[in-house]
């Protein structure tokens, strides 16, 4: 059975990093499939189940602005934290007033997307997990704005607003662009070789079309 659900969401920033920026954040141009499905998974989440995207509506014209972000240029370090656990008296703490730098960002401005996906029933449903009592729970979840964390959009700091898509036809932008290479999502099936999944997007009036698509690893 295939349940098929689909969800309005916006908010005044958003930043889907291309992976080939390693220090300034620049965004894609449109919310990648791994963003909407880790924007869905903090609405509901069940061990039963699995998102699949299957396509994104751009509601709002694409547009990019600069912002400026305070990052710190450190991490916390393994062998200090390894230190720590055998008695050493190594600091596990980063001061942030002398590993402050800041750092440009370009990001998506004004975004408002609707994300139409479905779930498949995974090898660890319960007996009493099917398709209607899932389906009943994301409804009443959207309906009430209840959400495991904050929906956000690429990054914590843009906050996401969602509701459930009041249904008729869904007024995509009039856009037709080819939006290169983008993430695809992560794959975890070897923890020890964690890898990222690309594939070659096209945006469609309006309509980033994710089904049948080539993943590349």
């Amino acid at each position: 059975m295939l349940v098929s659900v689909k969800v309005e969401v916006w908010g005044d920033y958003a930043c889907f990093s291309r992976a080939e920026m390693k220090v300034e954040r620049v965004s894609y141009d449109v919310m990648t499939p791994s963003a909407a499905r880790g924007l869905l998974e903090a609405i509901f989440w069940h061990p039963g189940m699995r998102w699949i995207i299957d396509r994104i509506y751009v509601l709002s014209p694409i547009r990019m602005t600069n912002i400026k972000r305070n990052e710190v240029k450190a991490k916390i370090s393994a062998s200090n934290v390894k230190s720590a656990m055998t008695g050493g008296r190594t600091a596990l703490y980063l001061s942030t007033s002398d590993e402050i730098q800041q750092r440009s960002a370009l990001v998506l401005q004004d975004v408002h997307y609707v994300i139409s996906a479905h779930f498949e029933i995974t090898e660890n449903a319960a007996e009493s997990d099917n398709p209607g009592k899932f389906q009943d729970i994301i409804k009443r979840r959207l309906h009430k704005g209840q959400c495991y964390h904050q929906p956000y959009l690429g990054c914590r700091e843009f906050p996401a607003r969602f509701r459930e898509w009041p249904g008729g036809e869904i007024p995509s932008i009039d856009e037709t662009r080819d939006l290169g290479y983008m993430l695809w999502d992560m794959d975890y099936s070897d923890k020890t070789n964690i890898r990222p999944q690309f594939f070659r997007g096209k945006l469609e009036k309006g309509v980033l079309q994710l089904e049948d698509c080539e993943v590349i690893e």
